[in-house]
């Protein structure tokens, strides 16, 4: 995971120019989400320029979708490679309190891989303005309902465990197994009430 000027590295797309767009996320940020592009050396190192900056994942993602489509467009350019960060890292927000010791789960095979508090001595809206709170941690797996429970920690919605299949994927998988419907003519083979 690569952490530029605060920002840890979520997605990367690298064309065959050596140019390239980045999607980073920085919670204790004023703005927690940026996208950039960088132009790559030939040792590998990234120079990062032109950051947008803003306050939800979803506009930076689109942002950064944006940035790729244009550039393979101009410059008919095709991406050599695309990068995932941290993806199957798991946020949870500290809701009640600031993290501190004794305040969140740190299991032997699981312990946090980051724990921020936010600069602020105050909540500050998470997850697309849905949740408050004081700061955040990362596991490398998931935490359990009562390991939550007990130290009042909200899962993040992009979670891995928490993505939810679009309404159309669900609508399609909810009529898999229903009876095929029957032809007009065909004989019901339940009787009815009165039938019985």
């Amino acid at each position: 995971m690569e952490t530029v000027q605060g920002y840890v590295i979520l997605k990367a797309a690298t064309f065959e120019t050596g140019h390239g767009f980045a999607l980073g996320h920085n919670p204790g940020a004023p703005s927690p989400f940026v996208t950039w592009q960088f132009t790559e050396g030939e040792n590998g190192h990234r120079d990062y320029y032109w950051g947008r900056y803003g306050t939800s994942q979803a506009w930076a993602q689109r942002d950064f979708d944006r940035r790729v489509d244009d550039y393979q467009q101009f410059y008919h350019a095709a991406v050599k490679h695309t990068e995932l960060g941290p993806e199957g890292v798991y946020r949870y927000y500290s809701t009640q309190r600031p993290v501190d010791i004794g305040t969140y789960p740190k299991p032997p095979d699981n312990q946090p891989l980051s724990i921020v508090n936010y600069d602020d001595d105050r909540r500050r809206p998470v997850a697309d303005g849905s949740l408050m709170a004081w700061g955040e941690l990362t596991y490398a797996k998931p935490l359990t309902e009562k390991q939550m429970e007990d130290y009042e920690l909200k899962p993040a919605p992009g979670n891995p465990d928490r993505v939810r299949p679009s309404i159309t994927a669900r609508l399609k998988e909810g009529t898999r197994g229903q009876e095929p419907p029957k032809e007009p003519g065909q004989k019901r083979s339940h009787k009815n009430h009165e039938e019985r």
